[in-house]
């Protein structure tokens, strides 16, 4: 007489040491695709947070390789950069937590924001200048009244300076313009240029205009 045997699962014929075996290919498997997602991560990440602010080179023309602070004196935000042309670029910041003009707890925007821009110089000329734009509405110039600008109720320069250049001028109607004279950054070297933005009417997104400005002859 034929014993008849309960079926089984594909699962219950596998011997209980290739259970093991087969469950540490899969962690490793999975392991080695979330890393490879990472690194593709990393390479492609076009918002970075801090602060109370995201900052982004989803307009393209550059990419930002770091950002780090929270926008205090003692602590300003710092964007690492890379340029690969000699053409303006535009970086779009906005505020990742709620609004609160003057605040200086950290836990919200407060339109009051120290920086240091650090730009690599990948275009492959040097450069003589370097001017940022303020928009808040992106490709229009902004004007007095919307209290967005270069800390404008200052005529000292306290709070803006660069490794490279040796002087700045400042325009605040109809556009607002910092430019950065007097220098020179040669082809795959760094400059760092520090300035102070303030927005009176806080927004939750403006724009940074950055020219690099090359020999015209």
């Amino acid at each position: 007489m034929r014993q008849h045997v309960p079926c089984r699962t594909g699962l219950e014929r596998f011997h209980p040491k290739r259970h093991i075996l087969a469950g540490a290919a899969l962690l490793i498997a999975t392991c080695l695709v979330s890393e490879g997602r990472s690194q593709e991560t990393e390479a492609d990440q076009k918002v970075w947070n801090a602060g109370a602010y995201s900052f982004s080179d989803e307009l393209g023309g550059f990419k930002i390789t770091g950002v780090s602070g929270t926008g205090t004196r003692d602590d300003p935000f710092v964007v690492k950069e890379e340029l690969e042309s000699a053409t303006p670029v535009t970086l779009t910041i906005r505020t990742i937590r709620p609004i609160r003009p003057f605040d200086n707890s950290g836990l919200y925007a407060n339109g009051i924001m120290f920086m240091r821009i650090e730009a690599l110089n990948n275009s492959g000329q040097a450069w003589v200048e370097f001017e940022f734009e303020l928009q808040e509405q992106e490709g229009q110039a902004s004007v007095f009244g919307d209290g967005l600008s270069f800390d404008q109720r200052r005529t000292d320069n306290v709070n803006i300076s660069s490794s490279n250049f040796a002087q700045y001028s400042r325009d605040f109607e109809p556009y607002d313009r910092l430019r950065y004279i007097d220098g020179k950054v040669d082809p795959l070297a760094m400059t760092g240029f520090n300035f102070l933005v303030t927005d009176y009417t806080p927004r939750w997104r403006f724009y940074l205009v950055q020219d690099p400005r090359i020999p015209s002859s």
